[in-house]
């Protein structure tokens, strides 16, 4: 979610209305952990799924299988055009997180995966808010299991918090993706994969975690056959995670519940059905950050510990999955994939935040904005976001003029309810006092009855698709495709329809030009309708564009190790730019369609194993994002960034794995308005560099324990660029054990 606090800030955040009050109990987890230490068994050889190697790291008759299991490269994907392929004939830029590199870093949330990702900008306007950046453009796209799920610019329901233990991979496709998820920004989509009961023998494990600001995490992942041949098994994944912050009064507890039951109804034939329950309740959380100017202009520098939240505030979310998945492989090589979803996410919250400079003598405060007497409100805001969606495809084989290539054909339906509820009030200069002593203790407001707010709405999408991989010559394929979408939305409050079709183009060239090289070129438009209101109230039109990527990838030691260098330019068109005035009669930002703005650059990253001791990820990108009259376009996120990640196995003494990684980003800026409108003032962020380390020893072949460090040099930086400060954590550690069977 896209969260500016001269819109969102003001007028309506986002959160559940009647606050949810379901906790899992820890006792119960406490005695489901204890039950399942106690019927430990030898763990048997996990087998692979849908061409996918799932091996659990404790499996282990084949040697292989289970080195493969710990790589940080995943050999088969169907992200980019849901073909199994490798990352090799991805005609776009793909990362794939695997489960092992989760845990080596210890990426416990979809938000720590993506902070950790090749060209993945995260911009965080407070403690639980962050909204994700690929190639200069916002990731509205976040599947599981293929099926994506989009969210308004000014809410946020707590995708980004999703817990890793229940995904067996992250996988990420930068640039356009219409051919997976039709509407969408050319930024990124992410897929996250489930994990599934893919084991015949009883088999799991157990963690527990400790670390800084009073950090404490219980998870359970257990696999169990449920009849005699294991043609039926289950799998239950639990977990409850409780934190303090280096932010004073704020702490979070999260609990999640998943369980899974796949079933072989025949050889060819298996059905998945699974449930998943997740809660996250904060506590004092900030909305939006500190003040980041006196009105004299000098800086105010506030503490990194220091909370503009009241006793009174927080901000809770729940969320609820149901789904189905039916696959069905048949002989000549092609396969049918069906998965279906219902899913229920709840924002309940009460907050505060704080909008305006300051005088650095008598703490009294102005607004940004000319004429508006305000430096900040309170909101009591409440959401629910309903999904309902099915995707059925086949793939496989066919032979056309001697030569063996693949087809893809596909069908969705999604309908999504968006419906959010707000009554917020303002805060003059003299109801705040002065700034220069406020300690977050401001009293809770009389809140009025919450109303429907404009943003409410409903979308349908209906979709079909299609994409074949043509064998051109022995070392050339050629990959064609379209999806055709209707696209629906209807205003809750008012009944305002549009109605959109949209037919999106596919198109990669991928040539073999040695054993482990292959060249790449690929094309893709761009349709994007907006939430975005002009001045006038009516909604922007759709962005349109064209997405081009060429590059070279090389795989090595069976898909082990990959790599890939990238150059990339987007052109778009009818893109909302944020004029900083309020629509007339609204608590709305107005925004203007600009034409011609335009990415381009270049990534490279390398992933996998380069020794059976050796994993590393490292990848770097670099891009110019532009407006037609040359001025930069969103200028607050980095242009160039840098990651690796890295974990060696001791041969001499090979129950320790040692490693760390590092995370580099430029310069980054924005101009702000100045107080009550007069001109504009300039915030920044200069490049820095956050360095991680981790060591892991292995006790016994079932028990292992683990050190994280974060931040190593305790830098303190800014993750938001603009009126106000977000500040990012401080050094921290974190200590675990984990127990497998």
């Amino acid at each position: 979610m896209s969260f500016d606090v001269q819109r969102t800030g003001r007028r309506c955040p986002v959160e559940p209305a009647t606050r949810a009050n379901y906790p899992l109990q820890r006792s119960l987890l406490a005695l489901l952990i204890a039950a399942s230490v106690a019927q430990s068994v030898r763990a048997a050889e996990t087998p692979a799924s849908d061409q996918t190697l799932i091996v659990d790291g404790n499996t282990g008759s084949d040697d292989a299988a289970q080195q493969a299991a710990q790589d940080y490269s995943v050999p088969i994907t169907r992200a980019g055009t849901k073909m199994a392929l490798t990352a090799r004939d991805i005609p776009q830029s793909v990362t794939v997180v695997s489960k092992q590199r989760m845990e080596d870093q210890q990426l416990q949330s979809l938000n720590d995966v993506l902070h950790n990702t090749l060209g993945i900008t995260g911009v965080s306007s407070d403690m639980d808010r962050t909204t994700y950046y690929s190639r200069g453009f916002p990731i509205d796209n976040f599947m599981v299991d293929g099926i994506p799920t989009t969210f308004a610019s000014r809410w946020n329901l707590g995708d980004a918090q999703s817990d890793t233990a229940l995904y067996e991979r992250i996988e990420v496709v930068r640039g356009a993706t219409g051919l997976m998820t039709g509407p969408g920004n050319p930024s990124a989509a992410i897929n996250m994969v489930r994990k599934h009961a893919d084991s015949k023998v009883f088999t799991g494990n157990v963690s527990a975690s400790y670390g800084s600001w009073g950090k404490q995490r219980y998870v359970a992942d257990l696999s169990t056959p449920l009849n005699s041949d294991g043609s039926v098994r289950g799998r239950l994944v639990a977990g409850y995670d409780d934190r303090n912050s280096f932010i004073e009064r704020y702490g979070a507890n999260k609990q999640f519940v998943y369980g899974v039951i796949d079933a072989d109804l025949t050889d060819a034939t298996t059905v998945s059905v699974g449930y998943e329950f997740s809660q996250v309740d904060t506590d004092s959380p900030m909305w939006s950050g500190t003040p980041r100017w006196y009105t004299d202009g000098t800086q105010i520098h506030s503490r990194r510990g220091y909370n503009t939240a009241p006793e009174w505030a927080y901000n809770d979310k729940e969320n609820k999955k149901l789904f189905v998945n039916l696959k069905q492989n048949f002989d000549n090589g092609w396969n049918i994939t069906l998965n279906g979803t219902h899913n229920e996410m709840f924002l309940d919250s009460k907050q505060i935040y704080l909008d305006g400079y300051f005088d650095k003598t008598s703490g009294l405060g102005v607004s940004q904005y000319a004429n508006y007497p305000v430096v900040g409100g309170t909101g009591y805001n409440s959401g629910k976001r309903k999904v309902d969606a099915v995707d059925a495809f086949a793939s496989g084989p066919y032979t056309l003029l001697g030569r063996q290539h693949e087809l893809m054909a596909g069908v969705s339906y999604s309908r999504q309810d968006n419906k959010y509820y707000s009554s917020w009030t303002n805060i003059s200069a003299e109801e705040l006092g002065n700034y220069n002593r406020f300690n977050g203790d401001y009293p809770e407001s009389d809140w009025g009855p919450r109303e429907l707010t404009a943003d409410s709405t409903t979308v349908r999408q209906k979709s079909v698709y299609l994409a074949t991989r043509i064998t051109l010559a022995d070392p050339l394929h050629l990959i064609l495709g379209a999806r055709y979408t209707n696209w629906n939305r209807q205003t809750q409050l008012t009944g305002e329809e549009l109605e959109k079709n949209n037919t999106t183009p596919y198109g990669g060239l991928i040539y073999d030009f040695a054993d482990n090289w292959s060249a790449y070129a690929s094309y893709t438009s761009v349709f994007q309708p907006q939430d975005y209101r002009d001045s006038t109230g009516a909604f922007l039109s759709p962005v349109i564009g064209k997405n081009y990527e060429v590059g070279v990838k090389s795989d090595w030691f069976d898909s082990r190790l990959t790599t890939t260098l990238s150059l990339f330019r987007t052109e778009l068109d009818n893109v909302g730019e944020d004029t900083g005035q309020i629509i007339p009669g609204s608590q709305s930002t107005a925004y203007v369609a600009k034409d011609g703005v335009v990415s381009r650059g270049v990534e490279f990253e390398i992933n996998g194993a380069l020794s059976d001791n050796w994993q590393m990820s490292v990848g770097g990108t670099t891009y110019l994002a532009q407006d037609r009259d040359g001025n930069a376009y969103n200028s607050q996120l980095p242009r160039t960034s840098f990651n690796l990640f890295t974990r060696y196995r001791l041969p001499m003494l090979e129950q320790l794995t040692v490693g760390g990684g590092a995370k580099w980003q430029s310069h980054v800026w924005q101009d702000v308005g100045a107080p009550e409108g007069n001109g504009t003032w300039h915030a920044s962020q200069g490049s820095y560099t956050l360095v991680d380390l981790f060591a892991r020893y292995e006790v016994n072949k079932n028990l292992s324990v683990q050190a994280n460090l974060n931040n190593l040099f305790d830098k303190e930086y800014d993750t938001w660029v603009g009126a106000y400060n977000v500040y990012g954590a401080p050094r921290n550690v974190s200590l675990s054990a984990t127990y497998r069977f």
